[in-house]
This record gives structure tokens, C-alpha cells and sequence, in this order.
């Protein structure tokens, strides 16, 4: 790399010596970036003059004290109007005479990086020629030949001043390059339309927001290049646009079911006409976060309200099973101590639910134990049995299960229950 940059350097500079012009580079700091060696010699400059890095007032000051620009009252003065001259950086062409003798024309033109780069052309030889031409024409009027020698310096001056006009059409071609780049890598698609509703700009992204639409749509109508239902859709704020009024919109593409933000600004007044620059996005994964986002609220409220439910039926619970304690203790029938035990069971397992209930800002954790699923099965008959119509019985039969089986009882339960009172 080392040595395919010195080989660049060599050649640009064999280059730049080669050429009959002498030509000099500073930057906007007005320090030497580069020269050629028709520079140093037309000039007669000293080699620190001619290095990068060598400043503007320094070679100014150098020529002043030579009688490069005649007889200078204050030299200080005289290079401090030099270089406030070139920091303006603004295209100039001149022609003068050298304290030699010899004529020269400036052409300057300012570097988009800023700085400038001049150019020294000898044309001495081009006044010598309107010198011979004025002796050996006699015959001819002052005014003809004065306007020769105009026209001869305006033709000098325009050819400086196309080639200035070609550097910035260059650059104002590269400045566009770039622009578009930029605008096509971006996801949306950018648009300008007309007061008719043509395409007058794209930057070719609509097929990346709605994928049934074409790439290159200059010269379409939005109708065409949209379609009929996207077309109906964004029509109302289009037409608002064209009256003025900007506004932003979204909705959802019936064939790609993609969620489209399209924002509308006015153009200009054209006349009596108004185009309008449209903006579209995909927000298809942003109007689904917004949808999670109000479901989970959704749900967090619901949580809230069921939380403080359960707990005012805690309460509730805490009073039946302390009311069936009482009764318990009062009677002695076998069958109704049955069904008292059977009601502070189910009492209680209600209360396990709600504090399950009351903590649901979490997935539901599974508590395996070991039960005696012949037990188990007799409990549920017995919770079950009371809530039957009349003429419906529930038999159950535990067989070939002589060990306790790891599950968890309260989840079993709950869903055997939820079948047989479904059931019933």
C-alpha cells in the first residue's frame, strides 16, 4: 500500500511539472499543499517557498521585497491585503505585467475542501503579437483595434470562467450522485408528485414498502404506480396537501397486510398548481409492538382488578372456614362431619386458587408432590357429589395403583372438577 501511494505521488508530481502552466495549491489554512516546478522557476522562488506546509503571506512577503509588484509603500501592509484578498477564496482572472516585463493571467478558482488552486500562464507572446498588430496596422482605427484587444482579454476571461463552470457542474453532478445514493439506501420511499398527481422524483424504495408495487415509476400517476386500494387510501390527505395542509396517516396494504405510514407535505405554489412530497414507511413491526404494548397494560390491569378480588373472596373463605370449624365442633353426625370436612377442603383448596390468583403476574409453577391417588379420587367424589343435579350420580374407581404418584393434586383437581361440573 506504502508503495502504491509513493508511485501515485511520483506520477502527479512528474505530471503537474510536465505542464507548460504554472500551478500552486494552498489549502484553507492558506499553507502550500503543492507546486510545480514551472511555478518555482517563473517566479524564481527558494526551495522553502515550495514546500507543503510553506505559508501564503511568506512567499507574498519574498516577492514584494524582490519588486515582483513594482514599488510597495509598506510591504506589511501590502501582504496583509494579499492575504485577506485570498481568504475570500473567490474565482478571479487577471492579466498584469511583471516587473521583468513579461505578462502574465492569473486564474483562480476555490477547492470545494477549501483553499485554491491558481494557475500562471506566460501570454506574453500573445501581446507581443496585438503590439505588431497595432504597428503594422495603420490603416486601422484605435477603436478597432481596442476592441480587438477586449475581445482577445474576454475570450480569456471566458475560457477561465467555463472552466470554473464545468469544476462546479462536476461537482454539483457528484453532489447529486450522492444525494440519490443516500436517498435510495434509505428505508422509505421519498416521492414528489405534481399538482396532477404524476411522478416528478422517487427514489425507486416503493417496491420495498408495498412489494406488489414497481420499482421505477417516473412519469406515473399515483393511481398506477399505488394501485386502486392503496390509491383510495392516501387520495383524501393528497388532495389535502394540494390545499396546503400537511398530515400524516397510516394504514394497512390489503395484499402485503403490511402496516404503511405515509406523511404528506406541501410543495411550493407552482403557479396557481401545488405539488406534494410524499413520505411512506414500513411500520408493520412498530404498530405490532404497539399492539403488544396495549395488551400487555390490558393485562396488567385485569391482573390488578383479579388480585384485589381475590383477595376480598379470601376474606370470604376465612369466614366460612372458621363458621365450619363452629358447626364441626356442634354436630356429631358421621354424614355431616363428612360434608363439613368436605366443605373446609374445598374451602381451603379456594383459597390456595385465589392466593394463585392474586400473584398471576407470572406464569403458574407447577408443585408435584406424592399422592395416594385412591384418596384423591374419593376427595374429589366428595366435592363434586353435592354440586350434581338431582338423579345424577359420580362413581369413581381407583384400581392397579397400590403406590402414591407424583403430581400436583391441586392442578388435577381443579381441571377434574372443571370437567365434571361442565359435564353435568
Amino acid at each position: 500500500m506504502a508503495s502504491s501511494k509513493a508511485t501515485t505521488e511520483n506520477l502527479t508530481r512528474a505530471g503537474l511539472n510536465l505542464i507548460q502552466q504554472a500551478l500552486s495549491i494552498y489549502d484553507s489554512d492558506l499553507r502550500c499543499v503543492r507546486v510545480n516546478r514551472p511555478f518555482k522557476e517563473m517566479f524564481d522562488l527558494p526551495e522553502n517557498l515550495c514546500t507543503p506546509g510553506a505559508h501564503f503571506s511568506d512567499t507574498i512577503r519574498f516577492l514584494a521585497e524582490r519588486g515582483e509588484y513594482g514599488e510597495v509603500g509598506d510591504i506589511d501592509e501590502f501582504v496583509t491585503s494579499r492575504v485577506e484578498q485570498a481568504r475570500a477564496f473567490e474565482a478571479h482572472y487577471m492579466e498584469r505585467t511583471r516587473a521583468n516585463g513579461r505578462t502574465i493571467s492569473i486564474e483562480g478558482n476555490p477547492l470545494p475542501q477549501g483553499g485554491w488552486v491558481t494557475v500562471y500562464t506566460d501570454i506574453t507572446a500573445i501581446k507581443d503579437q496585438e503590439k505588431l498588430l497595432r504597428a503594422r496596422s495603420a490603416e486601422l482605427s484605435d477603436q478597432l483595434l481596442a476592441h480587438t484587444e477586449r475581445l482577445s482579454q474576454t475570450n480569456r476571461e471566458l475560457a477561465a470562467t467555463n472552466a470554473a463552470l464545468e469544476e462546479a457542474k462536476r461537482q454539483l453532478t457528484e453532489m447529486e450522485a450522492r444525494t440519490r445514493m443516500t436517498t435510495e439506501m434509505m428505508p422509505a420511499h421519498i416521492a414528489h408528485v405534481d399538482a396532477d398527481g404524476y411522478y416528478t422524483y422517487s427514489n425507486r424504495r416503493l417496491s420495498s414498502i408495498i412489494p406488489s408495487r414497481p420499482s421505477n415509476i417516473l412519469g406515473l400517476h399515483l393511481s398506477q404506480a399505488l394501485g386502486d386500494f392503496a390509491y383510495g387510501k392516501i387520495r383524501p390527505y393528497c388532495d389535502k396537501a394540494r390545499s396546503g395542509e400537511a398530515s400524516v396517516f397510516e394504514f394497512t396494504d390489503d395484499e402485503s397486510s403490511r402496516r404503511i405510514r405515509v406523511a404528506f407535505t406541501p410543495d411550493q405554489y407552482d403557479g396557481d398548481k401545488r405539488g406534494v412530497y410524499i413520505l411512506s414507511m414500513d411500520v408493520t413491526e412498530e404498530a405490532q409492538a404497539r399492539a403488544a404494548l396495549a395488551q400487555t397494560h390490558k393485562r396488567e390491569l385485569a391482573a390488578q382488578l383479579t388480585s384485589g378480588m381475590a383477595h376480598d373472596f379470601a376474606n370470604l373463605l376465612t369466614i366460612i372456614l372458621g363458621m365450619q370449624s363452629r358447626l364441626a365442633r356442634m354436630v356429631d353426625d358421621a354424614d355431616a362431619k363428612e360434608l363439613i370436612t368436605a366443605t373446609q377442603a374445598a374451602a381451603r383448596r379456594g383459597g390456595t386458587l385465589l392466593n394463585r390468583i392474586a400473584e398471576m403476574s407470572g406464569p403458574r409453577e407447577m408443585r408435584p408432590k406424592a399422592v395416594d391417588l385412591c384418596g384423591f379420587m374419593n376427595d374429589l367424589k366428595t366435592l363434586a357429589t353435592p354440586t350434581l343435579p338431582e338423579g345424577v350420580t359420580l362413581q369413581t374407581r381407583c384400581t392397579g395403583v397400590d403406590t402414591p404418584v407424583l403430581l400436583d393434586a391441586g392442578s388435577l383437581q381443579d381441571s377434574l372438577l372443571n370437567l365434571i361440573l361442565n359435564a353435568k
